[in-house]
């Protein structure tokens, strides 16, 4: 977002939330009293549906008194925020609030309390209620790392106890920084255990989301690989820098692996954008709708994003900490490994795209997310920086406030399919052989590498072909999870 709009969007949440903030301060209410009325001013503030909800109308309330009224109908903060989301689960799938704004910042760098396994759940071929776990890949410098696990193992059990699809998130993703994983043999879908257990520790990790960028000299091809796994801001340099390596070795095709990525900046999907193609700068990438309100106080061309020939981040106080130009490719084709776990900002990368060049996809369909966020804090103007921030807790909201389309007004809230939404070939992770992530033995690196050297999309059995459903995976348990947001 353009620094003039983040001080507009400023100026109107000050006339629209202090007022009532400076007024409730006067006031002897208790902190969750305030931290709902928080919730409330924000949501009615930003809140992409807001005109939907009623509660959030601006007349709803006559006065405080009725405004607290209404919060003791609800016994946390979590449920009143609950309450005034817009068909939650159907319309609004992504608003979310946190009780620890730090560990929310964490993870929008790539920080989280971790083991270093990143995996997916996956149901058994012959059950509706078991699951196994496969592990995707390893985070360097992990317990997961040190006790030698390795992407394509096969889990079943937690602490000796069967994973189904109602224990999974206790048995996982409890309060517990340490548990005992049960491996097992593939079995075609349905594991059996081999005996095999190991312990692990949760501690902090920072995870560089770009682990592998390479080149596969093939005949006349010289393709560029890149597993990307997050658009975190943080790491801007370093997939600028990657593009720098793909452009001195002469790349004339390129494959960007999202498969993992459920998403991130939406500053940092139009690099990625600018990066693959670099003939379009200035010219429009993606333009966000906001709520009325919000809409009709700021000029509309603060919502445009364009193709831009430079990184210039900021930090929250303004200044600038990287300012570099960009490394671009100008190519007019590109071809993206997608799964049921790309989100967000990869999809916003692929829409924007598909709109100027030749954009193909290998894997299988994507989840659907044409919406983004903004972080929300208990201040005078609803940022971690701003005056009287309430340091008697620390929420934080991730709302809705924002869809988002390429330059034709499209995007794809049920998803990219490939061979259907887009050219290239249907084909999802076989559990069982997963391979080696930039290697030839992964088969769907491999299938993408095979269509860009011959055309050929192989022996395809899409019509018949059983997809497995995929009910979690780790990255889900993150705060960030499946987040697109803007820095406001």
């Amino acid at each position: 977002m353009k620094k003039t709009l983040t001080t507009t969007l400023l100026l109107i949440t000050f006339l629209l939330v202090s007022c009532n903030k400076k007024n409730v301060d006067s006031i002897d209410a208790p902190t969750t009293d305030k931290i709902n009325l928080f919730i409330w001013s924000g949501l009615n503030t930003y809140y992409l549906w807001q005109k939907d909800v009623p509660n959030l109308a601006d007349n709803r309330f006559r006065n405080f008194e009725e405004l607290f009224s209404f919060f003791r109908g609800f016994s946390s903060p979590e449920t009143v925020f609950e309450s005034l989301r817009f068909k939650p689960g159907l319309v609004d799938r992504f608003s979310i609030i946190v009780d620890d704004y730090v560990a929310l910042e964490n993870s929008f760098q790539g920080i989280s309390l971790n083991n270093g396994m990143e995996f997916g759940l996956v149901r058994y071929a012959n059950s509706t209620t078991q699951i196994f776990g496969y592990v995707r890949y390893i985070i360097p410098n992990s317990d997961a790392e040190i006790k030698g696990i390795s992407r394509g193992m096969i889990f079943n059990t937690v602490n000796g106890t069967q994973l189904t699809d109602t224990n999974f998130g206790n048995l996982l993703f409890g309060n517990n920084s340490v548990y005992t994983i049960g491996f097992a043999n593939y079995n075609s879908g349905n594991p059996t255990s081999n005996s095999t257990s190991i312990s692990l520790t949760k501690t902090e990790l920072q995870e560089n989301p770009i682990p592998i960028s390479k080149v596969f000299d093939e005949g006349t091809k010289k393709i560029g690989y890149l597993l990307y796994n997050q658009f975190s801001s943080s790491f801007d340099g370093e997939l600028n820098t990657a593009f720098a390596d793909f452009k001195a070795k002469n790349i004339n095709e390129l494959i960007v692996d999202l498969r993992y990525n459920g998403g991130g900046s939406v500053q940092t999907a139009t690099y990625l954008g600018s990066m693959i193609t670099g003939q379009f700068n200035g010219q429009l990438y993606s333009k966000e709708v906001w709520n009325q309100k919000v809409l009709d106080a700021i000029p509309a061309d603060r919502f445009i994003n364009n193709f831009t020939s430079q990184i210039r981040n900021l930090d929250r106080n303004g200044n600038v900490i990287l300012n570099q130009n960009i490394n671009s490719l100008g190519l007019t084709k590109v071809y993206f490994i997608v799964s049921s776990s790309t989100a967000s900002a990869s999809e916003l990368v692929i829409n924007s795209l598909s709109a100027y060049i030749d954009v193909q996809l290998v894997g299988v369909k994507t989840v659907g997310k044409q919406v983004g966020s903004i972080t929300l804090y208990d201040s005078d103007n609803l940022q971690r920086n701003g005056p009287n921030l309430n340091t008697n807790h620390t929420y934080a909201m991730q709302p809705i406030v924002l869809e988002i389309s390429n330059k034709n007004n499209e995007n794809h809230p049920e998803g990219f399919t490939p061979e259907i939404s887009l050219p290239g070939i249907f084909i999802q992770e076989n559990f069982g052989n997963l391979g080696v992530l930039g290697e030839r033995s992964d088969p769907l690196l491999d299938r993408t590498l095979t269509l860009i050297t011959t055309g050929a999309k192989g022996i395809l059995h899409t019509k018949n072909q059983i997809v497995y459903e995929e009910i979690f995976n780790s990255k889900l348990a993150t705060p960030t999870r499946n987040n697109m947001y803007v820095d406001f």
